[in-house]
């Protein structure tokens, strides 16, 4: 691959430059080599693996933010878009495994390229796995580095990857929208920072966040300590009977499943640590646009969701001020930079040396691709992951709450944190009494709360 790069610098988006915030080098933190999204598929048919290459190749080609490196010198930060190359792809042969158990076996699988290491020094941000069970049944995995792609693109890679193979494979050239590339985005982003709507927004945020914190977890060992960093994963199910009944209440209120889970949380602060104001961050998905919606890149927006549960007699009390508090943030949904500049001291939590931040989301795969035919191949989401791993991918600080309503009826929760701050019997007692909780708001919803 040529080393060549382009003399323009591109200015960086308002994401890449929170990223920053927690830069530590090309080691470690959101550059460093752990920091990735790994995604996985089923796939049957004979795969080829040299027009995989060479569909690969077309991606890369396609989305310049695979091949988009983040110059951080000094105060001068920016993007540098490099000419298309050839990512990585390795071809295993699986040992012999009945098909009953070749699903967990692709897990573990994913959960193996997830404890791996892939730096940003070496584009193309994208390499790929072909592990075959035999030649009509593989498992297809896609390895980027996540400063430069979000879980919304992962969608629109296999998409297009599965596009250029069938081409390649004499299925004639299939139509993909118009893509938008992700520094086109950078540039329209601060050209559009400074609009009515913005102040608006901004002056929503400094009222809004006056006075608060981002709600702290107390670790388990201090920063000052100096523990190696290191991120795991505790995976654990909401079975389908219980996730049923709480999508119900849900929507007799009005309310998604994050609103839902987010309010259960916001529950379970109150009891722990006795405060009615709470802070919880989540990630939006950044794309408000619909001219950025075919765009690979990395467009989540770290948004502080604050909640005065003050008053508030029974879970419906404290879901209602929990939907306002959503709706009003979607609303207002500006770069979290901008946030930080109306409510500079929302970020104290982040220096803490004996407390982290928990952030929370909640995914419902809407694009979730299920024996989806292809040109000769048949393509299925691997999305279900139910097993914990001890070194997953990065968290630039902290934990993560995700929750993901699967097909199966089921919640598959996971939360991921950096075990050099938490044990991990900490975060398993965490998400057990979160599981506890949920089921006893949806036994009674119009119970009283806990007096704190």
């Amino acid at each position: 691959m040529s080393t060549e790069t382009t003399t323009e610098r591109v200015t960086l988006s308002f994401n890449q430059e929170f990223l920053c915030m927690f830069d530590r080098g090309d080691e470690e933190g959101p550059f460093g080599p752990e920091y990735i999204i790994v995604c996985g598929w089923r796939v049957h048919g004979a795969v080829d693996p040299e027009k995989l290459r060479g569909a690969l190749d077309d991606l890369v080609e396609r989305h310049e933010s695979l091949r988009t490196s983040v110059v951080r010198d000094g105060e001068t930060r920016y993007q540098k878009v490099l000419p298309p190359g050839s990512p990585h792809l390795e071809i295993r042969d699986l040992p012999p495994t009945e098909p009953a158990e070749r699903e967990r076996r692709a897990e573990e699988l994913l959960i193996e390229m997830e404890s791996g290491a892939y730096g940003v020094s070496e584009p193309p941000l994208i390499r790929a796995v072909l592990a075959r069970f035999d030649p009509r049944d593989a498992v297809l995995a896609l390895i980027a580095h996540h400063s430069a792609v979000d879980e919304w693109s992962t969608q629109l890679m296999i998409r297009d990857l599965a596009a250029f193979y069938a081409e390649r494979s004499g299925h004639g050239p299939r139509e993909l929208p118009e893509t938008v590339q992700y520094r086109e985005y950078a540039v329209w982003e601060r050209a559009n920072s400074d609009t009515e709507a913005t102040a608006k927004s901004r002056l929503y945020w400094r009222e809004k966040l006056r006075g608060a914190r981002i709600f702290p977890m107390s670790t388990d060992h201090l920063r000052s300590e100096g523990l190696p960093k290191g991120t795991s994963a505790h995976r654990f199910l909401i079975d389908k009977d219980l996730t049923t009944r709480a999508l119900a209440i849900a929507r007799s209120m009005r309310s998604s499943p994050f609103i839902f889970m987010l309010a259960v949380y916001k529950v379970l602060l109150r009891e722990m640590f006795g405060s009615t104001d709470i802070v919880v961050p989540t990630l939006t998905l950044g794309r408000g646009k619909a001219r950025f919606h075919e765009t690979v890149g990395s467009f989540f927006n770290y948004v502080p969701l604050r909640t005065d549960l003050e008053g508030c007699e029974n879970f419906r009390d404290v879901l209602a001020r929990t939907r306002k508090t959503c709706v009003e943030a979607y609303s207002n949904d500006i770069p979290f930079a901008q946030i930080v500049a109306e409510a500079p001291d929302i970020t104290e939590t982040f220096v803490g040396d004996d407390r982290a931040v928990f952030a929370f989301q909640v995914h419902q795969f809407p694009f979730v691709m299920e024996r989806e035919r292809i040109g000769d191949l048949e393509y299925s989401d691997l999305r279900r992951r139910v097993l914990s791993q001890e070194v997953s991918t990065d968290i630039p600080d902290g934990a993560l709450w995700t929750l993901g309503v699967d097909p199966s009826g089921e919640i598959i929760g996971n939360l991921g944190f950096n075990n050099n701050l938490f044990d991990e019997s900490t975060v398993v007692e965490i998400a057990q009494k979160y599981c506890r909780l949920l089921r006893e708001l949806v036994d009674d919803p119009d119970s009283s709360l806990k007096k704190i």
